[in-house]
């Protein structure tokens, strides 16, 4: 089992109440695994790695000084939403997911630990209409999909942040073309993890920055 310290060789600020809300995550999600399979059976021992690190590093290629409001589409257990929501307890988090299961996850686990900067609710993306300053997603779907999606939610300054893996060229390419075709002008940037952070996890992960 990877241990939480593993998030303070990336990250050593963190006051002694995040060190504890992060510290008491792991024994929380797997009892609430066991109830509700929100997280693989054979990856709960990597949560601080394969999904508390994977959504930290959210923090190392956006710049969260003028966040004031995330909202997180497709949360499933919290990812990257409570993660980052304990890294920054000023900024306010909507965490959603179509799943009610997984809401209740969310909630308990977010009661659990005083974590007071949170709304999670069971909704569809398209169903939203507030506006935001940032967007995340992890590996939820296709970005061009994503995108028209949220069109609800973004304002001029709104960034999207998506967790993803693998090879996005076509992916990517696609979304380009169609953001072309509809005049749009917006930047797509591939932030690589493992530029950040040394675990092989790392090695196929990305993080696609969109901004207007």
């Amino acid at each position: 089992m990877v241990k939480v310290d593993i998030l303070y060789k990336y990250f050593p600020d963190f006051t002694e109440t995040q060190k504890k809300q992060f510290d008491a995550l792991y024994d929380l999600y797997v009892e609430w695994n066991e109830k509700i399979n929100v997280i693989s059976r054979k990856d709960i021992e990597q949560l601080y790695v394969h999904h508390v690190l994977h959504a930290l590093g959210i923090a190392k290629f956006i710049d969260f000084k003028y966040i004031n409001n995330v909202l997180d589409i497709g949360t499933g257990g919290g990812f990257p939403g409570i993660p980052l929501a304990i890294m920054f307890p000023k900024i306010s988090f909507h965490l959603v997911d179509s799943i009610g299961k997984k809401i209740t996850v969310v909630k308990a686990i977010a009661e659990s630990i005083e974590l007071t900067n949170i709304k999670a609710e069971q909704k569809r993306a398209e169903d939203i209409k507030a506006h935001y300053d940032l967007i995340t997603c992890r590996a939820v779907t296709q970005l061009s999909d994503f995108y028209g999606w949220i069109q609800n939610n973004i304002h001029p300054n709104t960034i999207i942040a998506c967790l993803k893996g693998g090879d996005l060229t076509q992916e990517i390419r696609t979304f380009k073309d169609n953001i072309y075709n509809s005049r749009m002008k917006v930047s797509v940037k591939q932030h690589l993890m493992s530029s950040v952070f040394e675990e092989d996890f790392f090695e196929t992960k990305l993080l696609v920055v969109v901004k207007q």
